[in-house]
């Protein structure tokens, strides 16, 4: 049978209903696979908890800690501490918290002894669901202080041997700082966060200062991909 025949043996208004789920199925699927169509990720968090930090050199002291799980879409993808800060409408940054097994091999307990810590920082993309870490050179877990403005970050960094201090100010998807300066001598402490507070941000025009606790205070006035020292201590 030609297929003309067998069209016109199809009562009409069971043709046209036909005709008209394929039509809607079609617009459907051309929505669902068009550039501006994005699933909308659902990015939620866990309840507070409360957790110990041990810190010092044999984890001595305990410093209590508020930790929380981050959700993408129901599926946990990390815990983190702070409050997140928004970079762009999509973008925003977080603390990153972690549990580190603390066992030795020789233990006779074969139970993993997980232990509260630090880390750095997540960006957190709303419109894609990717949780990634940045590259925040020299940040210490231990003794940096970030302080984030715009797509910036500027926190007082250490040298890989844990002598020197340095004024950093990096910007989100580039490698290198667009600061980085040595303040001197590392004190190294056992407190955390004991090297410089959290440098101070200004606008108009963008400048940030930091005050190392050993030495004396600097200033970067930032524009664009670079920055130089600011006239104003």
């Amino acid at each position: 049978m030609k297929r003309n025949q067998v069209l016109a043996s199809v009562p009409f208004p069971e043709y046209a209903e036909h005709m008209g789920r394929v039509a809607r199925y079609l617009c459907i699927l051309l929505l669902a696979t068009a550039p501006g169509f994005a699933r909308q990720h659902q990015i939620t968090w866990g309840k507070w908890l409360p957790v110990k930090w041990f810190v010092g050199p044999t984890d001595d002291k305990v410093q209590p800690m508020n930790v929380r799980a981050l959700y993408v879409d129901g599926q946990v993808k990390d815990f983190t501490l702070g409050q997140p800060y928004d970079i762009t409408d999509h973008l925003f940054v977080v603390r990153r918290a972690y549990r580190l097994n603390d066992q030795l091999p020789q233990d006779a307990n074969r139970v993993p002894h997980w232990k509260w810590q630090r880390g750095g920082w997540l960006v957190v993309d709303r419109s894609t669901g990717r949780v990634t870490e940045p590259k925040l050179p020299e940040f210490d877990p231990f003794y940096s202080v970030a302080s984030w403005y715009r797509d910036y970050v500027a926190y007082c960094g250490i040298s890989d041997d844990g002598e020197k201090v340095f004024a950093v100010v990096a910007q989100l998807g580039r490698k290198k700082p667009i600061v980085r300066q040595d303040l001197g001598a590392a004190a190294n402490s056992d407190s955390p966060d004991s090297e410089c507070p959290a440098p101070a941000w200004q606008r108009n025009p963008a400048r940030v200062s930091f005050q190392p606790r050993s030495g004396k205070p600097v200033s970067f006035t930032v524009r664009g991909h670079s920055a130089g020292p600011s006239d104003e201590q």
